[in-house]
């Protein structure tokens, strides 16, 4: 609404046509006053409203002052000049705020309107100064929608600031007496405190249907990883709570620290936060599952999986293998859950602990998976190497590890038995001098055997 569409002096300007003398004043959301942090879905701003509608509604008697009657003549010209009273607010906010300047036409006219039904309000609030001043929910539904999408909680701040500066060095000119301007003065003092604290509810409880929804948003992204959903929702969930798709993703699981949710991901967003990594997380039941984005491995993300570990409660945590996104990643939720399953095996497991360093744990309790992985890792590549380094592991780890029995079972010098051990951890990876590296051969040697006579491979 542009000023010309105020009317004459003495016309009610069509902002606050409708107005009645002692009556309720049906308000915009005052000087501009339009949570921006909402920008899903217009009907948080309705909710944060209706919040701070019913708290504005309940008697404030410690808060409320009685304030002395304002001479009908001061009034009057109030309602005569509000029109060009919001016109020289917004022109000023043109003046002092840059980012203003550059707004639409009809982003400036909205504001415009915000302000008139501002100066409509304090008007109805000075006929009646015993009454509450009524920022209630229906005050901030009749604001522009879009408000909310334009206006940031600091601009928002700038702009009450511009209007209450405006209208220190305006009123007092519409003053019939001196006890009238000093009345003005110190009247819009405690509306503009009023208008604050009513901005400052409105955004925060904006930002709580926010974060409650961001949260509902997360747990469903978390629960189609672990489900296995390919589904191009589970990627556009995940891109509106700022993931990267390229991402590489690892799938950590363990227990929860705590039975409060929101103490959960404040400590695991923290800890994140401070390794410099994204992450996406849900608790489900005393179970904690975290997606974290990045690599493990190499010397600059060393270290990472210890760290977000350490938010975890008591007990093992599980890490699944590190992989290339968020489409692969119910591989690694998967590979982790087992392992989780499977880690009572092994009470001496580090924290955290890699699904792959849990296969015999995992394959002793009937993961067909991880009896896959340990004959394409272990089995069939000793197989495929020879039956040389295969007779040498078998009699090695039946001897117990004694290298001179070892070769003398086999006919051969300890040296051929060093060399090929060391043929064997090349193509494993696994050493078998080490006691873990052992048992997770002679498992492995173990389900091949079985798989073969299966005719798996």
């Amino acid at each position: 609404m542009g000023t010309g569409e105020m009317g004459p002096p003495g016309r009610v300007p069509r902002a606050y046509r409708g107005y009645r003398p002692g009556g309720p004043t049906r308000l915009r959301a005052p000087f501009g006053l339009g949570p921006r942090a909402v920008t899903w879905d217009s009907g948080f701003m309705s909710g944060a409203a209706e919040r701070f509608g019913q708290d504005a509604q309940q008697p404030r008697a410690a808060h409320d002052h009685t304030w002395p009657e304002v001479s009908a003549k001061t009034l009057r010209n109030l309602e005569r000049a509000s029109g060009d009273l919001a016109s020289a607010t917004v022109a000023a906010m043109e003046q002092r705020l840059p980012w203003f300047r550059r707004m639409p036409a009809n982003q400036r006219a909205s504001i415009l309107l915000v302000v008139q039904n501002g100066v409509a309000g304090f008007v109805a609030w000075l006929r009646d100064p015993k009454q509450v001043i009524r920022l209630t929910a229906d005050a901030f539904r009749t604001a522009p929608k879009d408000i909310s999408r334009w206006v940031s909680l600091r601009q928002t701040v700038e702009l009450v600031r511009v209007a209450l500066d405006m209208f220190e060095q305006r009123l007092p000119a519409f003053a019939a007496n001196p006890p009238d301007r000093d009345t003005l003065l110190s009247a819009v003092l405690r509306y503009g405190r009023e208008i604050a604290f009513a901005a400052a509810t409105s955004y925060a409880a904006a930002a709580e249907a926010r974060g409650a929804w961001d949260a509902r948003l997360e747990a469903l992204v978390v629960d189609g990883v672990l489900r296995g959903d390919a589904e191009e929702s589970l990627f556009s969930r995940a891109s509106a709570l700022g993931w990267d798709p390229a991402a590489e993703a690892t799938v950590l699981v363990g227990n929860s620290p705590s039975d409060d949710p929101p103490e959960v991901v404040y400590e695991v967003r923290s800890r994140a936060a401070r390794a410099g990594r994204a992450v996406l997380l849900g608790v489900q039941g005393t179970r904690l599952v975290v997606i974290l984005a990045g690599p493990t491995e190499g010397p600059a993300a060393r270290g990472v999986l210890a760290r977000i570990a350490e938010a975890f409660g008591e007990g093992p945590v599980v890490a699944g293998p590190t992989v290339p996104g968020l489409a692969e990643a119910h591989r690694s939720s998967a590979d982790a859950l087992s392992g989780l399953r499977a880690v009572v095996g092994w009470p001496a497991a580090p924290r955290p602990v890699r699904s792959a360093e849990l296969l015999p744990e995992r394959a002793l309790a009937g993961d067909p998976e991880a009896e896959l992985q340990l004959v394409q890792r272990v089995a069939q590549p000793l197989e495929e190497a020879g039956g040389a380094l295969l007779a040498t592991v078998d009699t090695f780890l039946e001897v117990g590890g004694v290298l001179e029995t070892c070769a003398k079972r086999l006919f051969v010098h300890p040296n051929t038995v060093r060399y090929r051990l060391r043929r064997v951890a090349e193509i494993t990876g696994r050493n078998a001098n080490d006691p873990r590296d052992a048992l997770v051969l002679r498992v492995a040697l173990s389900v091949g055997r079985l798989a073969r006579a299966r005719g798996l491979w």
